[in-house]
């Protein structure tokens, strides 16, 4: 952490998200400042976004292979749980020290190392030979993703302006948004295509040339940009992020395999108490001028403290309905990893055209786009839930197409308008903080889904079947998004 050098400066930045700096210095390119804001070519932009795609999206193509990599690897439930939400839970955490390491040492800089890195550990995914060492290989593939994503979203806004920014910032959106959905169908693609012999593999090894390709095009097409005034790192606040989270999510997903022994109680109790220091050090560095992982008084402005509060049971279920789907589906009616895929396709189409249909929706209607997203949400778990219980025997990717497309299509017009208004929340000049708050939330909300849903499905499903399993956690999940529908009709009505 560091005290800023003026009163102005005092404003929490992560990144930039505009061409000048806050505290009134211009956005530096390379080692010297310029009057001249850098540009993002066409190029450029299709590059920082290819970087931001691979991280998102490699969070779900592994699910279609649990089934597969547990066979291979001998792995068990609780690991496999692990393998998704350990790579979560890194990435969740080092977002926001990410973006600040870009705002010091340079963006273009950082985006290179991070696809290096992602690259390099998607390599040690591919070729790990025991389960411990995939978990371990996936927790440094998140560290790596959670170096790269922050300079995609810093880079387009300190090099484009206007119109162009705004396109800019809409193609982001679809791209954070569709990347979750595809995930699963590419890995069922990926995995059944086994070229080669090298079947789970090939998931983790096809990033290897992408994230070279994506470093390599950086080099020529993305301008370098830095913050003027960069805050440093803010250590206490990183650490005890990291031990709030590990101390919920690790007993959630290891205690049923072990028996919760007490370590795992002890770690649940330390969880919230650990929360409460990590909130009390961070208000006692901003009230002190300095610059915290997370700025709380942020949570001040109201549309954003809603559209956090939704963000969690939103992507909450969305993590734990991703992972709970694939493995029912392989493990409990045995299906191919290819039927496993195209079960997605209903919901990852009707994602994308409501994700297209979105922005100019929000213009007209403000957020009851939103709560009409929710309610269609709700309506195509309920058919699922319905499908599940009634005709569990008979079920398969055509049974189960028009609860996948009414729910992908309420979730598209959930996901990407919410991280449009919570961002038009926040000031301009603080709005990297802000959006590094959004995807901390975003990413953790996700691990927390994966633990919660994931030890539920995989705790019942011996005991009670697959099929009463799968019907509860869809249940549970219409009733997150319930609320979900709630917390829309508190949301300011137009959205900036």
């Amino acid at each position: 952490m560091t005290r800023p050098s003026s009163a102005a400066s005092v404003l929490p930045r992560v990144h930039k998200l505009s061409g000048a700096d806050p505290s009134g210095g211009p956005e530096q390119r390379g080692a010297a400042s310029t009057s001249t804001p850098p540009q993002l070519s066409t190029l450029g932009l299709i590059t920082v976004l290819l970087g931001a795609f691979l991280p998102m999206l490699d969070f779900f193509i592994v699910n279609v292979a649990l089934p597969t990599i547990d066979r291979d690897l001998t792995a068990g439930p609780a690991t496999l749980e692990l393998f998704v939400a350990g790579y979560g839970v890194a990435y969740a955490v080092l977002l926001v020290l990410g973006g600040r390491l870009g705002d010091l040492f340079g963006r273009r800089r950082l985006f290179i190392a991070g696809s290096i890195a992602f690259g390099l550990t998607s390599l040690a995914c591919g070729l790990a030979p025991t389960a411990l060492a995939l978990v371990g290989a996936r927790v440094a593939q998140g560290a790596a993703a959670a170096l790269m994503l922050p300079q995609a979203l810093a880079t387009i806004q300190s090099a484009t302006q206007g119109e162009r920014k705004a396109r800019a910032m809409g193609i982001y959106g679809a791209v954070g948004g569709i990347s979750v959905v595809i995930g699963q169908v590419l890995g069922g693609v990926l995995l059944s295509a086994n070229l080669f012999g090298t079947g789970w593999r090939l998931i983790f090894l096809v990033n290897v040339p992408v994230a070279a390709v994506a470093a390599l095009l950086a080099l020529r097409s993305v301008p370098e940009t830095r913050s003027a005034n960069p805050a440093k790192v803010d250590l206490p606040g990183t650490a005890l992020l990291a031990a709030t989270l590990l101390a919920l999510l690790v007993p959630l997903m290891e205690g049923r395999a072990v028996g919760w022994p007490w370590w795992t109680w002890t770690l649940l109790v330390l969880s919230p108490l650990l929360g409460v220091a990590f909130v009390r050090v961070e208000r006692r560095a901003e009230r002190a001028g300095l610059v915290p992982l997370v700025p709380f008084s942020l949570l001040r402005i109201k549309g954003l403290r809603t559209g956090l509060t939704m963000a969690v049971p939103f992507f909450a279920g969305f993590g734990g309905f991703m992972l709970v789907m694939a493995v029912a589906l392989q493990q409990g009616l045995d299906e191919g990893p290819i039927a496993s895929g195209l079960a997605m396709v209903p919901l990852a189409v009707g994602f994308f055209a409501a994700s297209l249909a979105g922005p100019r929706l929000l213009n007209r209607f403000g957020s009851k786009v939103i709560l009409t997203g929710a309610v269609l949400q709700g309506l195509g778990l309920a058919v699922l839930a319905v499908t599940v219980f009634t005709d569990w025997s008979g079920l398969s990717p055509l049974v189960l197409l028009p609860g996948m497309a009414i729910a992908g299509t309420g979730q598209g017009l959930v996901m990407p308008p919410l991280i449009r208004l919570v961002l038009s929340e926040i000031p301009s000049e603080r709005a990297g903080v802000g959006g590094g708050l959004l995807a901390t939330t975003q990413q953790s909300s996700l691990a927390l889904g994966v633990a919660t849903l994931g030890t539920i499905f995989l705790t019942l499903a011996p005991s009670h079947g697959m099929h009463d399993a799968l019907s509860l956690v869809l249940a549970l999940q219409l009733v997150l998004t319930i609320g979900v529908g709630v917390l829309a009709t508190r949301l300011p009505s137009r959205v900036g």
